[in-house]
């Protein structure tokens, strides 16, 4: 008798929770369209609210674009690199030539027009002449180089005149870049949030949506381009140096999220 109540028992408990069951499925059921179930360990259920149209709950849908822009303007400052090469029979004679040759460089330059802060020492170095075979050391060669900035264009024959005039026997430039370049800068970071505006309008448009503000903006890169030219020149007279500014191109890519509705 005892085994048989037992079992009984058993039984009842067995139907109790098949009926719990079928009671939770069947409000899971009805709430299928517009919740997600996931189930934890343990059995427990829980819910995710979603919104119309797909989104979670907390998010808002949206349209995300990237826009491209770019921004041109004529360069305004030229920067130019002169140089000395000298050879002497021993290390520090040669420093020292290339040292006073720097000098006079340097003086012929701000007689020039150029002011203090637009000069700055580039490079100096020092190398051993070998014979033929490396065995043995003859001399040594110095080298010296100076950055110079010119920030008048109109000038910039006469700079390179006055340095090569006065020994320079190496000139690397002129690297033309614009002044302005932060400003430059967020005249195409305009133009590429309205690129980003334009394609989210006519994707909104084509799906049936109205678009709203930004709700998120990721600035995607963007940048200088090299310089327009960088020639090497060497001689004894430079007159007449031809200099033409052209274009400089910066371009800027923003990742825009705007909203719809």
């Amino acid at each position: 008798m005892k085994v048989s109540t037992f079992a009984a028992i058993a039984v009842l408990a067995v139907l109790a929770a098949g009926c719990g069951s079928r009671e939770r499925s069947t409000e899971v059921e009805a709430g299928q369209s517009d919740m997600a179930v996931s189930a934890e360990p343990g059995g427990v259920a829980s819910a995710i609210a979603y919104q119309p149209g797909g989104g979670a709950s907390g998010t808002l849908p949206g349209i995300t674009v990237t826009g491209m822009g770019s921004s041109r303007a004529v360069p305004d400052v030229a920067d130019w690199s002169f140089g000395v090469q000298a050879e002497e029979e021993t290390a520090s004679a040669a420093l020292e030539a290339a040292a006073e040759a720097t000098r006079e460089i340097l003086d012929a330059l701000r007689d020039a027009g150029l002011a203090q802060e637009d000069l700055r020492t580039e490079s100096v170095s020092l190398w051993p002449r070998t014979t033929n075979d490396g065995r043995a050391v003859i001399g040594y060669t110095a080298s010296s180089s100076v950055h110079a900035t010119v920030r008048d264009l109109a000038k910039a024959g006469s700079v390179v005149d006055a340095a090569v005039g006065t020994g320079a026997n190496q000139v690397y430039g002129p690297s033309l870049r614009v002044s302005d370049s932060r400003g430059q800068y967020r005249e195409a970071a305009d133009a590429a949030l309205d690129d980003a505006r334009a394609k989210a309008e006519a994707l909104a448009a084509k799906a049936g949506l109205t678009l709203g503000a930004p709700i998120a903006i990721v600035e995607s890169g963007g940048g200088v381009p090299g310089p327009l030219y960088d020639r090497a020149m060497a001689g004894a007279e430079a007159a007449g140096v031809p200099i033409e500014p052209g274009t400089n191109e910066i371009s800027a890519a923003l990742t825009v999220t705007f909203a719809v509705s």
